[in-house]
């Protein structure tokens, strides 16, 4: 299995783990628990994932690894989390309707337009986030092996 799915996976098992225990213990879509407390579990999720993917891609690479590598592997890593999660989502919300994020809707506005909103954060926020924590966790990476190698 590469290391963006191995990662990738591990990040959207955390995430629906998450949302799965926080709508059974808090069933209120519009709780805090769903907002601020999804939103730093998800980023907390995602910088371990990246973390241990970018360091997994410098063990297989014998101990060294170039910062355009760990970037190419966190951006990797993202992007397998913003697509299976996308996933995991639209089948919670085909199976079960779209009451996890029901509450966000404007009067007047339709659910179809909440819904691609919802994606369409998710998805960029994944990856726009993504590059950010693959930068960082690159340069401490880098900085943090012998043979420094910075191309």
């Amino acid at each position: 299995m590469s290391i963006a799915l191995k990662y990738g996976l591990l990040i959207t098992a955390a995430v629906v783990v998450w949302l799965l225990l926080a709508h059974w213990i808090q069933p209120d879509p519009a709780a805090l628990v769903h907002s601020l407390g999804a939103g730093i579990f998800f980023n907390l999720a995602e910088i371990v994932g990246i973390a241990l993917g970018i360091k997994a891609k410098q063990a297989e690479r014998g101990g060294t690894l170039s910062f355009k590598t760990g970037v190419k592997t966190g951006v990797a890593i993202a992007l397998v989390y913003a697509v299976t999660t996308s996933i995991f989502l639209l089948l919670q919300i085909a199976l079960m309707g779209p009451g996890m994020i029901a509450h966000q809707q404007q009067p007047g506005q339709p659910m179809w337009q909440v819904i691609a909103g919802a994606f369409a954060g998710l998805v960029l926020g994944a990856v726009i986030l993504g590059l950010v924590y693959s930068t960082i966790i690159s340069v401490i990476v880098i900085k943090t092996q012998p043979g420094r190698d910075y191309s």
